[in-house]
């Protein structure tokens, strides 16, 4: 859970509206942007090449084509936390959202579905199923964190806020767009292929004030800071991507065509489904069986995928392993009626050690296994065992 949030003396504060939980009424100065958690920079071990790095920076935060991600909005009204305000007091907001605010979120994941894509996405009314959870906090800005980042948190916290008024016309671009960092995607204007040269004074000038507040280093981390090319290997700069903030006069030096502001086109752009696209291909299921003490070569370069099904014959502890010079990701779901529920999974990226876990499994119940490499030094020797 983000830290209790100060206020600053000239953010007006939202205040509900009795019987309208999630509303607020609200002074806008200037346009709302949504903000990323800073996190530190992932260091690898010495003896990790240069595309060993690449790969598991690209890769890294991505989910495994055919999950099915859960989403739960937050609605008791024990759901809020405290802030402190200018004054020294607190007050509480709610986290709750009303159905209209729901409803454009809900929007927001049909337009990543509609693209055609290997992750799904399904609204559950119990948080402790949901890998998603979502809050409308007014005050505490719009954000998502990053991909799989959103595992590291527990069934109170949220993954994602929305922080305004979802209803006002061209906001279902900030669902789409927060949607689109809980796939793993960061932010489009931070691409180093942009070559944008900023007017750094005038962005940290026009974040520092109403309506966003921001101090130099969330603009820093947000804005001005460049992504590591690892991160959008494979992209070329989209300035009309979902992805990407819209810029008033100004604050672009170069290229000098957006000197006078930058505004993407709205909604999810060629190159943004594109990219999903090959991030997230369709899923063809398949029959191709994992059975007990026998080694299955992978046979996938980076970025590929393989997926057995799994039946045991006795009810017991399995362990499953892959085996190789390489970085995978494995994950385990169980076949629920139809609905593909995660179990457990494990990551090796970075490490000279193989992904690994034990867990019980019921005899006759069906089990699904995906495997994606990052990176092997030699290729066609990867390999995974259940025993």
């Amino acid at each position: 859970m983000p830290e209790q949030q100060q206020y600053l003396p000239t953010q007006e504060v939202p205040v509900e509206r009795p019987g309208d939980p999630g509303e607020a009424v609200e002074k806008e100065t200037g346009r709302f942007y949504c903000a990323l958690h800073e996190r530190p920079t992932r260091v690898f071990a010495p003896g990790v090449t240069s595309e060993r790095e690449r790969l598991i920076n690209l890769l890294g935060n991505k989910w495994v084509s055919g999950t099915v991600l859960r989403y739960y909005f937050f609605d008791r009204d024990t759901d809020g936390q405290s802030v402190l305000l200018s004054d020294g007091t607190t007050q509480w907001h709610t986290w709750v959202g009303n159905e209209a605010q729901r409803a454009v979120v809900q929007r927001g994941f049909e337009a990543w579905k509609n693209v055609g894509i290997g992750i799904n996405f399904q609204e559950v009314n119990d948080r402790e199923e949901a890998e998603i959870r979502i809050g409308f906090m007014r005050g505490d800005g719009a954000w998502s964190w990053l991909g799989r980042e959103i595992l590291e948190h527990g069934p109170n916290q949220r993954t994602m806020n929305f922080g305004w008024d979802l209803t006002r016309p061209g906001e279902l671009d900030t669902a789409i767009h927060e949607i689109g960092h809980t796939l793993g995607f960061p932010h489009e204007h931070q691409n180093p292929k942009a070559g944008i040269e900023w007017d750094e004074e005038a962005v940290y000038a026009a974040l520092a004030q109403p309506p966003n507040n921001w101090p130099r280093e969330r603009t820093f981390w947000n804005i001005i800071r460049k992504l590591s090319p690892s991160e959008v290997e494979g992209t070329t700069w989209d300035p009309d991507s979902v992805m990407h903030y819209p810029f008033g006069r100004g604050l672009i030096k170069k290229p000098e065509t957006y000197a006078g502001g930058l505004q993407p086109a709205g909604g999810l752009s060629a190159k943004d489904k594109a990219w999903v696209k090959s991030l997230y291909p369709l899923v063809k299921e398949t029959e191709e069986k994992l059975k007990p003490s026998q080694s299955v070569l992978l046979n996938i370069s980076a970025g590929g995928q393989r997926h057995f099904t799994v039946t045991p014959e006795e009810t017991r502890y399995y362990q499953f392993q892959t085996f190789g010079t390489s970085d995978t990701v494995m994950v385990l779901f169980e076949d629920d009626n139809g609905q593909l529920r995660y179990r457990t999974g494990d990551d090796d990226s970075g490490q000279d050690i193989n992904a690994f876990f034990r867990i019980k499994l019921i005899k006759g119940r069906r089990y699904v296994l995906r495997i994606r490499l990052y990176y092997s030094d030699r290729p066609g020797e990867t390999a995974v065992m259940m025993w």
